[in-house]
């Protein structure tokens, strides 16, 4: 079992920043590809960025240039660094975990509980 606890949500105004934290614990021997998602109202979940292991990132065009994701391998941490913040970014963020419990066990995707982030004047 992977526990995964997320923070830095927040109302914010439009152009503000948020960091978003995601520590994950419990039965992991390797992380691979971790990740944040986001679901606002009414619309499907939608990939934000990604990290590989090696620190390869990957983002959604619509935050390209104002969002940074990073990790911290040895506090099992992912990180969302948002900047110029937009009322359109409004939504629950989800992060995402790839990992396994042992050598050769399987790969298991882990999801957060969500943090809400509201960008609003």
């Amino acid at each position: 079992q992977v526990q995964l606890v997320e923070s830095g949500g927040g109302l914010v105004q439009p152009g503000g920043s948020l960091r978003l934290s995601c520590a994950a614990s419990g039965s992991i021997f390797r992380i691979y590809a971790m990740g944040w998602y986001r679901q606002a109202p009414e619309k499907q979940r939608e990939l934000v960025a990604t990290i590989t292991t090696s620190g390869d990132t990957s983002y959604a065009d619509s935050v390209k240039g104002r969002f940074t994701i990073s990790r911290d391998n040895a506090k099992h941490t992912v990180y969302l660094q948002m900047n110029s913040l937009k009322p359109e970014d409004t939504a629950l963020y989800y992060c995402n975990v790839r990992s396994d419990r042992y050598p050769g066990s399987g790969i298991t995707n882990s999801w957060g509980q969500g943090t809400q982030v509201t960008v609003s004047s």
